[in-house]
C-alpha cells in the first residue's frame, strides 16, 4: 500500500510521542525520539513536557546532572541534547561535517593556523576538560600557544571536540557563561564514522520514519556520499516503502504507520521543535503558505501552535497567559484543547520562567499576520 502524505504526517507525530503523551523516564522519552534541539536551554523541557505523560522539570534537571542524557554540538552543527549512551555514535557520526564547518570557516582560516595545529591540541583539551571550564578559561589556557588566535581555536574546538556542556544552573540547567567537561570514553572503545551514521540513521528513522535520504542529509547536514553508503551499509536493516512523492523513502522493517482517521490532538511545541526541522522542504507538519512565518530570516524556528496535526499558529508567554496568534481560523474545539495544554504549560512556566523565550519578542514586533490571536489564561 502507498503511504499518503497525511499518513507520512502521522507516522512523524506518532513516533514523536505527539499523537499521545507517552509514560516514559525522560531519558528514554529522548533516545525514542532521537534528540531534542537545545539551542535555547528552556526547549528541551518543553519539548518533553509535550511528549511525557505527568512530566516533571525536576526530572530533566537530575537527568542531565547525573549525565544520563548530555547537551552538545551535534546535528546541523546545533546543540542537541541526546541520551548519554547515544552521545558518542552521533558525535562519530558528525565530526567530520562539524570539523569542517570550522577549519574551512574564513574565521579559522584568516588566523593561518593549519587544521592540523588544532587537531594537535586535542590531547590537551581532554586532560583539561577532565574538571569543567568555562570557555573563557580555556582560551586562556590555550594563549600560551596560540596567541591572539586562541579565541578562534577554541571557537573551532567546542564545536567538533567531544566536548559536552555541564549544567550550571537557571531555571532551565544551563546559564551562561557555557561550561565544558570531555565526553567519557564510549563503552567499548571508540566508534567508526560509518557505525556511527549508520547508528544515526537508524535512530532518525526510529524517530522520524518513513522518510528519504534527503530528509535525513537535511536533519543533520551529511552529504549525500556519506548518507547513500551508509544506506547500503545497512542492508536489510531498512527497507524501501511506497509514498506520495518521487523520492525513495526509507523505515524500519515493521515500523507501523497510523491510519489516515487517527485524532491528533493539539500541541504547543517549543522553538526549533526538531519534528519541523526533521524533513526538506516545510517537513510535513507545516503548510507551505506558513513556512515563512515560523522559519525568521536568521534561522530561528517560532514556538508553534498544532492542529490536527499541522501548525497553525504561533504562541508566545506575555503577561496573564500565553498569546495565540492562529494563520487561520479555528474552530471552537481547537482553542478548548489549546486552552487546556496553554493551562498545564503555564503551570509549569510559572515555577520556572513565565515569560520564557522573552527574547525573541522582537519577531512578533516586527509583525505577525494572523487570522486571530487570543490570550489563554492558566
Amino acid at each position: 500500500m502507498t503511504l499518503s502524505t497525511r499518513q507520512l504526517a502521522l507516522a512523524t507525530l506518532d513516533r514523536q510521542l505527539l499523537l499521545e503523551r507517552a509514560r516514559l523516564d525522560v531519558a528514554e522519552a529522548v533516545r525514542r525520539i532521537c534528540a531534542v534541539q537545545a539551542q535555547s536551554p528552556a526547549s528541551p523541557y518543553l519539548a518533553l513536557w509535550n511528549r511525557v505523560q505527568d512530566f516533571t522539570p525536576e526530572d530533566l534537571d537530575a537527568a542531565f546532572t547525573r549525565r544520563r542524557i548530555v547537551k552538545a554540538t551535534l546535528m546541523r552543527i546545533t546543540l542537541h541534547a541526546v541520551h548519554a549512551e547515544d552521545y558518542a555514535p552521533f558525535h562519530a557520526a558528525m565530526t567530520r561535517s562539524l570539523r569542517a564547518s570550522r577549519l574551512y570557516d574564513r574565521r579559522f582560516t584568516a588566523t593561518g593556523l593549519a587544521a592540523e595545529d588544532v587537531d594537535a591540541v586535542l590531547p590537551d583539551i581532554a586532560v583539561l576538560l577532565q574538571r569543567p571550564h568555562t570557555g573563557a578559561e580555556l582560551e586562556t589556557e590555550l594563549t600560551d600557544r596560540f596567541g591572539e588566535h586562541a579565541r578562534r581555536v577554541w571557537w573551532a574546538l567546542r564545536t567538533f571536540a567531544p566536548v559536552q556542556h555541564v549544567p550550571a544552573g537557571g531555571p532551565w540547567s544551563y546559564t551562561l557563561p557555557n561550561v565544558y567537561r570531555a565526553s567519557p570514553t564510549a563503552r567499548g572503545g571508540a566508534v567508526t564514522e560509518d557505525a556511527g551514521v549508520q547508528f544515526l540513521l537508524l535512530s532518525y528513522l526510529r524517530a522520524f520514519g518513513p522518510a528519504s535520504a534527503q530528509d535525513f542529509a537535511r536533519f543533520t547536514l551529511l552529504t549525500s556520499p556519506i548518507v547513500k553508503s551508509a544506506l547500503a551499509g545497512l542492508g536489510d536493516r531498512v527497507v524501501r516503502v511506497p509514498g506520495p512523492g518521487r523520492a525513495a523513502l526509507y523505515d524500519l522493517p515493521g515500523a507501523p504507520v497510523p491510519d489516515e482517521d487517527v485524532p491528533v490532538p493539539p500541541r504547543l511545541l517549543a522553538m526549533w521543535d526538531s519534528t519541523l526541522l526533521a524533513h526538506v522542504g516545510g517537513g510535513r507538519l507545516v503548510p507551505q503558505e506558513y513556512r515563512s512565518l515560523i522559519v525568521r530570516r536568521n534561522g530561528d524556528v517560532l514556538p508553534c501552535v498544532l492542529v490536527d496535526g499541522q501548525v497553525a499558529g504561533v504562541w508566545r508567554a506575555v503577561e496573564g497567559g500565553l498569546e495565540v496568534t492562529s494563520f487561520h481560523k479555528l474552530g471552537k474545539a481547537a482553542w478548548r484543547g489549546l486552552a487546556d495544554e496553554a493551562a498545564s504549560l503555564l503551570t509549569m512556566l510559572a515555577a520556572r520562567e513565565p515569560e520564557v523565550y522573552r527574547r525573541y519578542r522582537h519577531w512578533w514586533d516586527k509583525g505577525l499576520p494572523g487570522a486571530e490571536t487570543v490570550l489563554l489564561k492558566g
